[in-house]
């Protein structure tokens, strides 16, 4: 790793690691209502783009493999995921969602979506334009850090 940062980067990681901390918090909190917890939801929407490891969905939420597990057979005793053989390698599996689990992502998403528009009506119209500019720059940080 770089130890020569421009300072300023420094205080800026600070600042963002913490806002980042804070909005995970203000999420988890969104729906408490709601069938799934904010981790089952990220679980669920992490394998609704194909099937994926059970080794990657727990280093995905940043939990060890049993406790994925343990969320990955709730899941799937709830029928929102399958477990099956992974194609490339006949030792390892792949969980996938299911109709019911694509559903289940769909309205607890639009149900967070009413939450967090409702919280973003507070905001001045330069605020917003702010949030919405800094948006592709924080998907940049997102998707240089999974590669």
């Amino acid at each position: 790793m770089n130890d020569t940062f421009d300072p300023r980067l420094t205080g800026l990681a600070q600042e963002f690691r913490e806002a980042l901390r804070l909005g995970v918090y203000m999420f988890r909190r969104l729906d408490p209502e709601g069938d799934l917890t904010a981790a089952q939801l990220s679980l669920l929407s992490m394998v609704s783009g194909g099937g994926l490891r059970v080794g990657d969905i727990a280093k995905n939420l940043g939990i060890k493999v049993p406790s994925a597990t343990e969320q990955i057979i709730k899941l799937e005793r709830a029928g929102l995921v399958t477990r099956q053989a992974d194609p490339d390698d006949s030792r390892a599996v792949q969980v996938a969602i299911t109709q019911a689990g694509a559903g289940a992502v769909e309205s607890a998403n639009q149900r967070r979506n009413a939450m967090v528009a409702e919280l973003l009506q507070g905001l001045s119209n330069q605020e917003i334009e702010h949030l919405a500019a800094a948006l592709p720059v924080i998907a940049k940080l997102n998707s240089s850090f999974q590669n």
